[in-house]
């Protein structure tokens, strides 16, 4: 049952006379491909999806693509021709690129290697960034227990930017909404709880990209973060 609602917004991508579908959201993008991926590979799942949606005019086959926009920025657009379009190199920021598990767990349905994916740093190093590895880029920011457990949150956010800060780095970026949220909004807890964290700002990649195309400050919302990215930014040359 729980693979429905995918599949339904899938329909909703053939409606729109589209085979491809792409998404920001890591959450999305793993629901609407693990999803994709069972009905494709078992007859009988999708059959009984199909039944169950006996109204929709149309019948899913299989047949949408679903794509994340790194994907879409690597294989279509290539990082090359972004490059070119480069107005600010981000040359002077360290950048640590956080997956978390939803971009390429599990291994059928990662957009990268599920043990050392790249794309992010391919990405940043395209921007100008400095790309900057740590061990717990793909550790899990522990998720939904920020809800009822925001302590195992708060632990989980000392770890992964501990070590993202001790390789150097001057900002994390990230993909999915929810790990943005632990990684930036838990970080009041964080340093609560532990007095020698420090704190470092979380930027969404596609920030990172404007600021480097030349995109006006004022459409990035940086007054939404809870760790401030504008003091850095500035002393890197890019405010």
């Amino acid at each position: 049952m729980h693979h429905l609602a995918p599949i339904r917004n899938l329909v909703r991508v053939k409606e729109a006379n589209s085979n491809k579908v792409m998404t920001l959201c890591a959450m999305c993008y793993n629901t609407l491909k693990r999803a994709n991926e069972r009905v494709r590979g078992d007859a009988e799942s999708l059959e009984k999806i199909n039944n169950f949606m006996d109204r929709e005019k149309v019948k899913y086959e299989g047949d949408v693509q679903v794509l994340h926009l790194l994907e879409l920025l690597r294989d279509e657009i290539k990082f090359e021709n972004i490059a070119k379009k480069v107005t600010q190199p981000a040359k002077n920021l360290k950048v640590a690129s956080y997956y978390g598990c939803l971009l390429v767990r599990p291994k059928e349905i990662g957009l990268d290697n599920i043990e050392n994916p790249t794309v992010l740093e391919n990405l940043m190093t395209a921007l100008g960034a400095k790309a900057v590895d740590f061990p717990y880029k793909t550790e899990c920011c522990a998720a939904y227990q920020t809800v009822d457990k925001p302590d195992v949150v708060a632990e989980r956010t000392f770890q992964i930017l501990s070590s993202a800060r001790s390789r150097g780095a001057d900002v994390v970026t990230v993909s999915c909404p929810l790990c943005a949220f632990n990684l930036d909004q838990r970080q009041e807890q964080t340093a609560q709880k532990y007095r020698e964290f420090k704190k470092i700002p979380i930027l969404y990649f596609t920030q990172i990209m404007a600021l480097a195309l030349g995109c006006p400050e004022e459409s990035q919302r940086f007054d939404l973060h809870y760790v401030d990215p504008r003091p850095v930014l500035m002393q890197k040359g890019l405010l």
